[in-house]
């Protein structure tokens, strides 16, 4: 591979050349058409060439020294089979830039595995940013977390995947999955079916991330047992959720009162995660009238509850979701 040199950037140049054990990952690393090298050239500013199993690095010192350790990064992942798409390049480059991610990336690179990350019966998921990073770590020392940030940034995904792990492991007997029915648009009643049928959609979210992280037929099979137990804010009222993981996604479009509800279920053996977007309610008073709004504002700094703050350069979807976030918090900022 061989591309045309970027123009010389300002600061000392360098060079260096790295050797991959396994040639075979290589087009896994590299991507179709050598696209996440192309990436990494544009976002560094670095021109790259690869002969065989050897690649060839040059830049600034401090763009080689970046790229040297995302390349790296990104060969451990692929070794690991996962795969090396545009939003992990991103990701990778974000980490390495972030002094507090050094250990991980020092240990992929080892060969050992990562000290941040989370095991389910389909995957082994690591943090793609540092807010991600932070968020892992929270999940595992806190009982209760409110996970705060725009869409795509992982909040739903990472808390279902460490219920899972720790239903997996039997430190909880129970795994809560919740959400407000809001009818944002749409009646409910005008909907066909029983009320299950009427809900489920708006509970989709959840069953997605569970099929990532359990087998289909487990997923069923714990649901039929209550093991896995799904279902509006609104079935939460009158009970206290003991040995159980519980999880409330789009918390933002809670009432004061429903908030207060859910969050006094809180039961013995058990971790509460609360995700959601206080800038985006589909409640009729917006943002005032938003639960999840009040109940930051009045628990921050409660002992034993950790608030983790995501924005818009934690999306970990396609990266021009996070340029459609930045776009609209612009504007609406």
């Amino acid at each position: 591979m061989s591309r045309k040199p970027i123009p010389a950037q300002t600061g000392e140049r360098s060079r260096t050349e790295l050797t991959f054990e396994r040639p075979q990952m290589l087009s896994a690393l590299f991507g179709q058409y050598d696209r996440n090298l192309v990436a990494l050239e544009n976002r560094l500013g670095v021109y790259i060439t690869a002969r065989g199993n050897r690649v060839g690095l040059e830049g600034t010192a401090e763009q080689v020294a970046i790229a040297r350790d995302v390349l790296n990064d990104l060969y451990q992942r692929a070794v690991r089979g996962e795969e090396v798409d545009a939003g992990l390049v991103d990701a990778s480059i974000a980490m390495a830039a972030e002094p507090t991610l050094d250990g991980i990336i020092s240990a992929e690179r080892a060969g050992g595995a990562p000290p941040i990350m989370i095991r389910t019966r389909k995957k082994t998921i690591v943090p793609r940013t540092p807010a991600q990073a932070h968020y892992m770590r929270e999940l595992v020392t806190h009982d209760m977390i409110f996970a705060l940030g725009p869409a795509g940034t992982g909040k739903t995904y990472l808390a279902v995947a460490q219920a899972v792990a720790q239903l997996i492991t039997g430190s909880v007997q129970r795994l809560i999955l919740s959400r407000p029915a809001v009818e944002a648009g749409e009646r409910l009643g005008f909907l066909p079916g029983d009320m299950k049928e009427k809900v489920d959609p708006y509970l989709r979210p959840l069953y997605d991330a569970l099929y990532d992280c359990l087998p289909a037929e487990q997923v069923e099979r714990r649901i039929a047992s209550g093991e896995i137990e799904i279902a509006p804010i609104a079935f939460m009222r009158g009970r206290t959720l003991a040995d159980a993981f519980v999880i409330l996604d789009e918390a933002q479009n809670t009432t004061p009162a429903q908030m207060k509800m859910f969050l006094t279920r809180f039961g013995q053996n058990s971790r509460m995660v609360i995700c959601g977007d206080p800038n985006q309610t589909d409640l009729p008073g917006g943002v005032a009238a938003s639960g999840l709004a009040d109940a930051t504002m009045r628990l921050d700094g409660v002992e034993g509850i950790s608030l983790c703050r995501f924005t818009a350069a934690d999306v970990v979807r396609h990266p021009i979701v996070g340029r459609i976030v930045e776009a609209y918090e612009g504007r609406d900022g």
